[in-house]
């Protein structure tokens, strides 16, 4: 029986403006589908319901029906900011109080006419790509034992499971990609200055930007549009540093057309291996395998290419203890109740120095310019997401030390995309085999790196493998 859940984002929006559905149907639909299924997944710590329909009831009022996401039912992954709803940031140090003000992000999605339904859940501080938190775990839809990746963990699993049309998560090293991979989905991080909201300006390195966690190509075409060219807002969101070029198509129809013929880079190696015993399942090399040979029959060139052997590890580790090193200054932080991995983190990174730091900060400069130069012959360079299949819940352990170099044996090619600042989408190609230890039908996804501002080349090479792969007909049990 067709549910609305069953259309896509793109398909949604359409049905809400030509009248077929209204906002306030679609807003009903999916937050039944919250109160039933949501208990057995914790996708979501805070539901707006009432909110909610009072927006989708005055959305023709507040928002021009031509914005990108008029009516579309969203969420705020809840590290941002919403006025009159407590931010909880994962964490139990934090007094739950209204947050006074919007985040950007959150006003950009307003602006473009997105109803919210609530916070979806993420790890403390977004420091993890753990999924078990002090207010419950969240698990995945493809086997409730398992763990969605993180650290917008709340945000994959509301799409995955069909609590939502589409999410937007932050990705300060694989945050949205990781999560996207493991359960199923596309998930893109923009290049670094790309969303103006969030144009890399604050934070150690400037890792984190906000990106599209969706079901289909198209529909993170629409979110990248949305986030990018916000209008409508009170106020004026921080400038862009990446701004398209002249005529250059939005990137929706980047995505819709998949138009183009390019070169593209099957990566060997990652820049963890020399700190970390990197393990890559066969189920994630199979996964490339199947892009690699469907690349090829669309024409694309294909070449092999080597990680460069920079200094990597420990920089990276310098930079992530850095930026918890600021938790304790945190208004009503109660640093006695923060989690084993925060607190470890915390207390690495205020022992730093200055001249550690910004011998990392350099090291880190030079990683990204050596990453650029050698992927720069390619128009898009391709790996697995992840190494290993969907983890199970409890595989980080207690050990803060261990649990760190798990987060980075997990995923080891998705941080090096927030550090060069280029863009990256995970696209799920494949799945577990029958015959897999750890179970039939897991996702696995592939990864493409992209040139600085080169997400339309993401979404062009995206939406190819899509026709083909077809993987919009796969959906999680009670979908």
């Amino acid at each position: 029986m067709f549910e609305l859940h069953h259309l896509s984002a793109q398909d949604l929006w359409d049905w809400i403006r030509r009248g077929d559905t209204t906002a306030r149907e679609a807003t009903e639909h999916y937050l039944a589908r919250i109160e039933r299924l949501d208990p057995g997944l914790g996708a979501f710590v805070t539901v707006t319901a009432d909110a909610a329909r009072e927006r989708a009831d005055r959305l023709g009022h507040l928002v021009p029906t031509s914005r990108p996401l008029w009516g579309l039912p969203s969420a705020d992954k809840d590290l941002y900011d919403r006025a009159g709803v407590p931010t909880r940031s994962g964490t139990t140090s934090l007094p739950e109080r209204p947050a006074a003000a919007d985040h950007p992000v959150v006003a950009a999605l307003d602006a473009a006419g997105a109803v919210s339904l609530g916070k979806t859940t993420t790890p403390e501080f977004g420091m993890s790509s753990s999924s078990e938190t002090r207010f419950g775990v969240t698990r995945n839809p493809y086997g409730t034992d398992l763990a969605p990746g993180g650290s917008s963990s709340g945000a994959a699993v509301a799409v995955a499971a069909g609590l939502l049309p589409a999410a937007v998560g932050s990705d300060g090293g694989g945050s949205v990609r990781i999560p996207a991979a493991a359960t199923g989905l596309v998930g893109l991080k923009p290049s670094r200055g790309r969303v103006p909201s969030m144009p890399g300006r604050s934070g150690v390195g400037g890792l984190s930007v906000a990106g599209p966690l969706t079901r289909s190509l198209a529909d993170a075409g629409m979110l990248l549009d949305a986030l990018v060219a916000p209008t409508g807002l009170d106020e004026p969101v921080p400038y862009a540093l990446v701004t398209p070029d002249v005529g250059e198509v939005p990137f929706t129809a980047a995505a819709v057309r998949g138009e183009g013929r390019f070169v593209l880079g099957v990566l060997e190696g990652s820049p963890w291996d020399d700190t970390i015993d990197v393990v890559v399942d066969p189920a994630a090399r199979a996964a490339v395998a199947t892009a690699v040979r469907e690349f090829d029959a669309l024409g694309h060139g294909v070449e092999d290419v080597r990680m460069p052997s920079v200094p990597y590890g420990a920089a990276f580790r310098v930079a992530w203890e850095t930026s918890a090193a600021r938790l304790p200054a945190v208004p009503g932080i109660d640093l006695s109740a923060l989690t084993p991995l925060v607190s470890w983190l915390v207390a690495r990174g205020q022992a730093l120095t200055g001249t550690q730091v910004l011998d990392a900060m350099t090291a880190l400069d030079l990683f990204s310019a050596t990453l650029i130069r050698a992927f720069d012959r390619f128009d898009a360079v391709l790996s697995p997401t992840l190494a290993l299949t969907p983890r199970p819940l409890g595989w980080y352990g207690d050990d803060p030390e261990e649990d760190f170099r798990r987060q980075c044996a997990y995923s080891p090619w998705t941080s090096m995309a927030n550090v060069a600042g280029l863009p990256a989408i995970t696209l799920p190609v494949g799945v577990t085999p029958a015959d897999h230890p750890d179970g039939a039908g897991l996702p696995m996804g592939v990864q493409l790196i992209g040139r600085p501002g080169g997400e339309r080349t993401l979404l062009a090479l995206g939406a190819q493998l899509e026709r083909r792969v077809r993987w919009q007909r796969r959906h999680p049990p009670g979908w």
